[in-house]
């Protein structure tokens, strides 16, 4: 395979899984991985569930370990900060002022937690990284009232912890709903229900208007006492470095099916990339762990010459209140759900169905066998009997191999 040297900007997991794939698809040549963080690559999702709430901080999760990059020949630099892309003399410019030169290039630069813009909104914690966790959970106390805003993901899993810690918890969103963006309507009622029934506030439709010591104020004159605020409003995607390069950009890197960028021999990989998913056949913008994974990782073997069309289905999975909810397709591309089981049994799925009665995508609470079916159907755009949907004596290997 190609040798000279491939540089990855961002070493989390969209970046480590392309270095490795790259090297197992036989890439030769230098590779560098550049993190701004002091850690090798590590797992995010325990950060808003376990080391907010196990009694002794657990150790990092490492996607590798450290040694297997020097196996790999994948030269790791942590605590590294580029400050400019120069595509035409093949380099990129490091803080210090380094200047290391590319033949390749992958942009894994993912985002970073949207501040709130109202008065003292800088008061307000956010969660994305190692040190901000610990920082969270060296303040969550029994008894300590925390304010939760934003009930997106990130929000939800937070109130969940903070209550696992004896907090008393509020959430306020400004949406008329939570999980507006990757749940279905119902879905994220039930879900909203699970948090009231543990004794977390909820308050919708409020709009922060400004924070001081000690209380959240709201639009319409709703105050939340408040000990900790932690914001969940969101990323904004760290395109700086690729829109002063000159690459192109539109609420994230643009990039084909295989990741390429607008410039030749740039890549962009992740959470930052607005891609063209060749199963939908649209653009689109996922933030997920398992898509910065599957998408770095295929990125990875692009680089390395193996060019395969992405077309992973969309994926993500919560804890909460020790019940593990699973999210497969894209919800709002649905007209109709059809439920498997009740919303009071112990496992249950929802089979969320396009206007021509495909699956496009499915929510199941302790549910792993039913969403894995539902992914063969919405990956096969399978139209299937909603009766047989709901039939819990319908195995759902069945549905896949009859639909």
């Amino acid at each position: 395979m190609a040798d000279g040297t491939t540089v990855i900007v961002g070493a989390g997991q969209a970046g480590a899984h392309a270095a490795v794939a790259m090297r197992q698809a036989g890439l030769a040549g230098r590779v560098v991985l550049l993190g701004e963080e002091p850690h090798p690559p590590y797992e995010r999702p325990p950060l808003s569930k376990a080391v907010l709430t196990e009694p002794q901080e657990p150790e990092p999760g490492w996607f590798y370990p450290p040694a297997r990059y020097a196996e790999l020949a994948i030269d790791l630099r942590t605590g590294q900060h580029v400050t400019g892309i120069e595509p035409e003399a093949g380099r990129v410019v490091l803080a210090n002022g380094e200047h290391l030169a590319f033949d390749r290039l992958v942009l894994a630069t993912g985002g970073r937690p949207r501040t709130l813009p109202v008065p003292g909104g800088a008061a307000a914690l956010t969660l994305r990284t190692l040190e901000d966790a610990r920082a969270l959970r060296a303040r969550l106390a029994p008894g300590q009232d925390v304010v939760c805003i934003g009930a997106g993901v990130i929000g939800l899993e937070v109130a969940a912890s903070a209550h696992a810690r004896g907090c008393r918890v509020t959430v306020i969103e400004a949406l008329p709903t939570a999980l507006g963006r990757s749940a279905a309507p119902e879905m994220a009622a039930w879900v909203v229900g699970l948090h009231r029934r543990a004794g977390v506030t909820l308050h919708f439709g409020a709009a922060v208007a400004e924070i001081v010591p000690g209380e959240v104020r709201c639009a319409g004159g709703l105050r939340v006492k408040a000990d900790l605020v932690l914001a969940g409003i969101g990323i904004i995607r760290n395109t700086e470095l690729a829109a002063a390069a000159g690459v192109a950009v539109d609420n994230g890197i643009l990039v084909d099916e295989a990741g390429r960028t607008s410039l030749p021999g740039l890549f962009a990989a992740g959470d930052v990339a607005a891609f063209r998913h060749a199963r939908l056949g649209t653009v689109v913008r996922l933030e997920s762990w398992r898509h910065a994974q599957d998408h770095g990782a295929a990125v990875g073997r692009a680089v390395a010459g193996q060019t395969v069309a992405y077309d992973e289905v969309p994926w993500f999975w919560t804890d909460q209140y020790g019940r593990n909810i699973q999210v497969a397709g894209l919800p709002a591309a649905a007209v109709r759900s059809v439920l498997r089981g009740t919303t009071e049994d112990a496992s249950f799925c929802a089979f969320h169905l396009d206007e021509a009665g495909r699956v496009v995508a499915a929510t199941g609470v302790d549910a792993p066998r039913e969403v894995r079916a539902a992914m063969a159907l919405i990956r096969a755009g399978s139209v299937v009997d909603p009766a047989r949907l709901a039939d819990p004596a319908v195995k759902p290997q069945a549905l896949v191999r009859a639909p």
